[in-house]
């Protein structure tokens, strides 16, 4: 239900933009993150960076609701790590994240793991379908 008006809400705020130059996020940080890629990026096309960014800020917010319904699903009024694991956990494409999560001393949560595609179903956090 939120997850779907998130969507929703930024699909249409992608296709109703004007201006491509406006970001939440610093814009030069993330042209020296793609140069910092371990590729020899010397040119980067003037709207590569842009296109990133909003990339960027969509996924923070995305996993930010994600861990604000961990939190509410616990009655709580306060993020904490624990609720960034559990939406980390429970999603199929934040897979990646696992490591890092991992690395940094928390521990994630078992249960079950959603894809992003309706009709995929859920699986284990091991791996095997449930």
């Amino acid at each position: 239900q939120r997850l779907q008006a998130f969507w929703t809400d930024r699909l249409d705020e992608i296709e109703h933009m004007s201006d491509f130059k406006i970001h939440s996020l610093p814009l030069e940080r993330i042209k020296k993150i793609m140069k910092a890629s371990g590729e020899n990026v010397q040119v980067i096309a003037g709207e590569a960076p842009g296109v990133l960014t909003k990339a960027c800020e969509i996924f923070i917010q995305e996993l930010t609701l994600r861990s604000w319904l961990q939190t509410r699903e616990k009655n709580r009024r306060t993020l904490q790590k624990n609720d960034i694991a559990a939406a980390v956990s429970r999603n199929e494409a934040f897979d990646f994240l696992v490591d890092i999560m991992q690395d940094n001393g928390v521990g994630l949560p078992t249960g079950t793991m959603q894809t992003m595609i309706p009709g995929m179903g859920t699986f284990g956090i091991g791996g095997q379908d449930e």
